[in-house]
């Protein structure tokens, strides 16, 4: 009996011994927890590694466009090819009861004209579908050659040289990969917003957001649409277009707005900005037009309306 008494009086002073002991113990490793990451050594190796290899990453896939404009890009042709058509299948369902058969008149003649642009690059496979929308004046492409025009356009085109330009402009966004540029912009910024949500409060995060946009997805995105304009322009004159004629299709636009919002809030670049740019090219695509041994205009029209 005695002996047990003290040794549950020796396990009391020393659990009681003990007790300082792990609160001290505690409140070190409570105090270790609370501290920010940064202001562990080891937060910094693992920042500096990963910040290393997304440098590498990112000039690895640095590559110029057919402007000579440097990009990120890392999406491969068949996952763009992939989206494409997945994005082709959405619209044909989207717009299923508003697609123009093939055989009309106006379908033929979007088609005609499309054609003889293809002829002048070394892609083939396209598809052009026209989509009945009397008050639509646009027209977009997806990857993989898919080409969609709204019949509300066909009214400001005019004539082939009006929608060559359109055309011409919708297939140079094709040929100079801008939808594979635009997914590799988007992947980038998302890896890097998930970053910032790590460190960054959530109010801070969104304002952070909409600077990237204003910053840099809208003027991306009119670089590209001016890039296009400037690769269409030599497109349709080396398919024998009347490369001037492309500044009154867009006065025409013009004329058909109804109103824009500031340049540095739109994707695209204003209307003036565009007729502007595109004056200053066309010198260029004459001599591409030349080059291309192409007849008169007027002879042009009238051969090339019997081919196609």
């Amino acid at each position: 009996m005695f002996p047990n008494l003290l040794q549950r009086g020796l396990s009391a002073t020393r659990t009681t011994a003990q007790q300082p002991l792990r609160r001290h113990l505690f409140q070190r490793h409570y105090r270790y927890k609370a501290q920010p990451p940064w202001h562990d050594r080891r937060f910094w190796y693992c920042a500096g590694a990963a910040t290393t290899t997304g440098l590498v990453y990112y000039e690895y896939h640095i590559e110029e466009s057919p402007t000579g404009r440097r990009r990120f890009n890392n999406v491969s042709p068949e996952y763009a090819r992939q989206i494409g058509e997945q994005a082709y299948l959405e619209t044909l369902a989207q717009y299923r009861n508003q697609i123009i058969p093939p055989n009309s008149p106006i379908s033929r003649n979007v088609s005609r004209v499309a054609t003889r642009l293809i002829s002048a690059t070394d892609q083939k496979d396209w598809v052009v579908h026209v989509i009945y929308a009397p008050d639509e004046k646009n027209a977009f492409v997806l990857p993989g050659g898919k080409i969609f025009v709204f019949s509300g356009l066909l009214s400001v085109t005019e004539d082939d040289n009006g929608l060559a330009t359109v055309l011409s402009h919708e297939i140079a966004h094709q040929l100079a990969n801008h939808s594979a540029e635009k997914l590799s912009q988007a992947n980038l910024l998302g890896v890097l917003y998930f970053i910032a949500a790590f460190f960054v409060d959530p109010n801070f995060l969104q304002f952070g957001r909409a600077m990237s946009t204003l910053l840099l997805e809208l003027p991306n995105s009119r670089q590209c649409e001016q890039e296009a304009d400037q690769l269409g322009l030599y497109l349709m004159a080396k398919a024998c277009y009347d490369p001037e004629q492309a500044v009154a299709l867009w006065q025409r636009m013009k004329a058909a707005e109804l109103s824009s919002p500031p340049q540095f809030l739109n994707t695209h670049p204003s209307t003036d900005s565009r007729i502007e740019n595109i004056r200053k090219l066309i010198p260029q695509a004459n001599m591409k037009r030349e080059t291309a041994n192409c007849p008169t205009p007027d002879l042009a029209r009238a051969f090339f309306d019997s081919v196609f």
